[in-house]
């Protein structure tokens, strides 16, 4: 008949159905004889049941028994037609969870059916083959794809007692159809995009990393390997990841390879490493060309969204905030593009922070292109502009761009103020750091140039405020190194780096390095910048203050006084940088013995801070302690230690309990409360301070044989000098090491030691320490110095108890009138 749906049949050697739902029953004449096709409703399932799954499950699966467990929980609750999604990254194991479920609870189902389910043909094709082993004539009368897969899901939605999984879901629309006409049975669906699966399912899952320990269990397991530790740092550095640890570990079994070469060949090349399989292994299942496909999907969907990702390969795998991108594009535009990428689970977003997988950043990164490779070398308020990149090869300018993109997204990211003294950007910073030395690790210092150099210094400015020496040194010396390069050697912004990078050096115990570096400085400062520019005042103050801590403080307090009257000319009497002026040049008065003009300059070095910094900056807290130090050193231990009180406070709270400047101020805390008779009190805290210190800046640091000093004296103070003697000779061991044998604190350490000695009844072994202690005394802060008043007065005691006193009486002459002309 005519009409929309007619059919008109000349010759027909096949089956025609018209009309929605049309079923046939035909019996068609083949050679073995007639072939009878039945309605779905008509075929049950197969006596024994049918299970079709696409291999058995491995063996070496750990770690998800929860996930199983949940699974079969958010199954089990459901009604009618059950449709789990579980997604995730690629590589998670979403497919082999699906595998081990439907393995495990194959028990239940009539039928167990598996569906590659990455495109809509793919779909069909799955169900059409569904249909003929159910209903083989189906097959032999050569019924269309498209209607062998209809007839297998109008069999499914009559039914339950079934299992159907569909791997690999790319689009929701390729399955939204097939859910809704499937009204009974359970359908587990794993997908890698998150699109919104809980609007047509009944629960979803979202599939993670394995913990730590499974994945060492894993690859150990899967290499056939025993060895636990690197085990662990390489499943650190597979990112956890299902996909890359069975990658890694087949090939270590068949190869024979250590877990140590694999991991050095993934750090080296990580983007090789993730490309290749065992030799029998599918090629498809490796890292690099699952993710292949994805970033190609991404891409075809949104260039901006393979940017993005691109930009956060170049950071680390730590949370990142999202206002760092804000500017590649237009709010929506990035917004968008962030959405596709947590679609296919390739980061996680949150409303504040974006995190990448750190397997996706090592193979997002093998795919850029890679310019000609450059070995990396080694605060300024203002960046130069970087001067513009030199012409190269495509490949190489698209990577450029990327990590120039980068370095400045980050530059505009940190704050602005110098990193020292902005205490309200320290937050900001401790989120960003991880990424600065990320994205260093990656950039030639020819594509960063002057904008790295700037990044660098003021990342390391930071981790110097945080007592990270060590972190700091590296960042530095390769700032000195691009600006130098970029600059000259005699430009500002060198000596800028000069002098920071001593400041690191200093810190670390390496004074006698930090000299050089600061008289450079200071020659290049002066030269360019004039005698009298508040650089200059600084660069004085430095060396200065490098000076002290070699035991030439005679040197640095001239340099001190013109800096401070440099200072307080062009900023101002009550400026900042005034007051650190002031406290510097205290410092130094106080290590020549006149702690009676160091007071005053200290107080009014703390009320300036105070006024301008406010009365709980770190910087408070230092001069709160100095002026402490100075009191307790003029006899007035019961005012200083209020004031330590005060510090300690402070610095735990602005640098943390574990910071190097935390550790200071509980040895002079302790060593107040020591004056004070309170020895029992101040051991606890000289412990701790001790723990700080050596875990900070490591156990052969002068400042570790200061706080092995100090706890020292007060066990002896304690009566415990058999607990002393062993930790003072550790101590003038490190401190004639790294100060030299004629430093002031090499005289303390020895002086110390000998004062022990005799108490333990040796004061012939005490003897020559103590004459040793005073010639460096005298030699390093002069003949009239109250510490040489010390060492004579020490000295005589031991002469008395050997039965010298006739060699004791003169040295107490002369120490006693040492201090008579002091007090004068």
């Amino acid at each position: 008949m005519p009409g929309q749906r007619a059919v008109g049949v000349g010759h027909n050697a096949g089956v025609v159905q018209t009309g929605h739902g049309a079923q046939a029953q035909v019996r068609v004449q083949q050679l073995a004889g007639a072939v009878t096709l039945r309605s779905p409703a008509a075929v049950p399932a197969p006596p024994g049941g049918l299970i079709g799954l696409p291999k058995p499950p491995t063996r070496s699966f750990v770690g998800r028994d929860a996930q199983l467990d949940e699974l079969d929980r958010l199954v089990q609750a459901g009604a009618g037609v059950v449709a789990q999604a579980v997604h995730g990254l690629g590589g998670v194991g979403k497919s082999e969870l699906a595998l081990q479920y439907a393995h495990r609870h194959r028990g239940r189902y009539q039928v167990v059916w598996w569906v590659l389910a990455d495109s809509p043909e793919a779909v069909e094709a799955g169900l059409a083959e569904l249909a003929v082993r159910l209903h083989p004539d189906l097959g032999a009368v050569g019924t269309g794809q498209a209607d062998a897969a209809g007839w297998a899901t109008t069999w499914l939605g009559c039914r339950d007692g079934w299992l159907l999984v569909l791997d690999n879901v790319e689009a929701r629309a390729d399955v939204e159809a097939l859910l809704s006409n499937a009204a009974t049975g359970h359908v587990l669906i794993t997908t890698r995009r998150d699109v919104g699966w809980q609007d047509i399912t009944d629960g979803c899952l979202r599939l993670d990393v394995l913990t730590l320990p499974d994945a060492v269990a894993l690859l150990l397991r899967l290499s056939g390997q025993t060895d636990t530790a690197t085990a662990g740092v390489l499943a650190r550095e597979l990112g956890c990841l299902p996909l890359a640890l069975q990658q890694a570990g087949a090939y270590l079994r068949q190869t024979r390879t250590r877990i140590g070469e694999y991991l050095q060949r993934m750090r080296s090349d990580p983007g090789a490493v993730l490309a290749t399989v065992a030799i029998g292994d599918d090629a498809q299942r490796a890292v690099a060309r699952t993710w292949s496909v994805t970033m190609d999907a991404i891409t075809a969907l949104d260039p901006l969204a393979l940017r993005l990702l691109r930009l956060l390969a170049c950071y680390a795998p730590e949370d990142l905030p999202r206002d760092v991108l804000a500017l590649v594009g237009t709010p929506a535009a990035v917004d968008a593009a962030l959405g596709v990428l947590v679609s296919y689970n390739m980061i996680t977003l949150t409303g504040e922070a974006i995190t990448t997988h750190r397997l996706v950043q090592a193979v997002t990164r093998s795919q850029m292109p890679h310019p000609a490779a450059q070995t990396p070398t080694g605060t300024d308020p203002a960046r130069a502009p970087s001067p513009p990149p030199q012409p190269g090869t495509a490949d190489d300018d698209a990577r450029a761009d990327i990590l120039r993109a980068a370095i400045d997204l980050l530059c505009q990211a940190v704050p602005p103020a110098n990193p020292e003294k902005d205490v309200a950007g320290w937050p900001r910073w401790t989120v960003l750091s991880p990424h600065v030395t990320a994205l260093a690790e990656q950039c030639p210092d020819q594509i960063g140039e002057l904008d790295l150099a700037w990044l660098l210094g003021q990342h390391a400015t930071f981790e110097d405020s945080q007592g990270r020496y060590r972190q700091a040194l590296p960042h530095k010396q390769r700032a000195l190194a691009i600006t130098e390069t970029a600059l000259g050697p005699d430009h500002p912004d060198t000596a800028l780096r000069l002098d920071n990078l001593a400041v690191s050096l200093r810190a670390l115990g390496r004074a006698d390095e930090a000299e050089a570096l600061r008289r450079r400085a200071l020659a290049i400062t002066e030269t360019t910048l004039g005698p009298d520019h508040p650089d200059t005042a600084l660069r004085l103050d430095n060396l200065a203050v490098t000076l002290r801590a070699l035991g030439r403080a005679y040197e640095a307090e001239p340099l001190q006084r013109r800096a401070l009257a440099i200072t307080e000319t062009t900023l101002g009497p009550d400026h900042p940088d005034t007051a650190t002026r002031l406290a510097n040049l205290a410092a130094s008065l106080w290590a020549l013995g006149r702690a009676y003009e160091a007071e005053p300059l200290e107080r009014r070095a703390l009320a300036i801070t105070e006024t301008t910094l406010g009365p709980d900056h770190p910087s408070t807290a230092l001069r709160l302690d100095n002026l402490a130090v100075t009191l307790r050193d003029l006899g007035r231990a019961d005012e200083a230690e209020p004031l330590q009180r005060r510090a300690l406070a402070i610095t735990e709270t602005t640098l943390g309990p574990d910071h190097p400047d935390t550790a200071t101020r509980l040895a002079n805390l302790a060593a107040s409360l020591r004056d004070l008779g309170r020895a029992d009190e101040a051991e606890p805290l000289l412990r701790r301070a001790l723990t700080i210190t050596e875990t900070t800046v490591g156990p052969d640091h002068p400042d570790t044989a200061a706080k092995l000093n100090n706890l020292a004296v007060t066990l002896r103070d304690l009566g415990r000098v058999d607990e002393a003697e062993p930790l003072q000779r550790r101590a003038l061991a490190i401190t004639e090491t790294t100060l030299g044998p004629d430093h002031p604190d090499t005289a303390t350490r020895l002086a110390n030691l000998a004062v022990s000695l005799w108490d333990l009844g040796r004061a012939d072994e005490a003897e020559p320490l103590q004459r040793r202690a005073l010639t460096i005394t005298e030699t390093t802060l002069g003949p009239d110095h109250p510490d040489t008043a010390l060492r004579l007065d020490n000295l005589a005691v031991t002469l008395r108890d050997l039965g010298r006193a006739e060699e004791a009486e003169p040295l107490e002459h002369r120490a006693a009138a040492i201090r008579n002309r002091r007090h004068r």
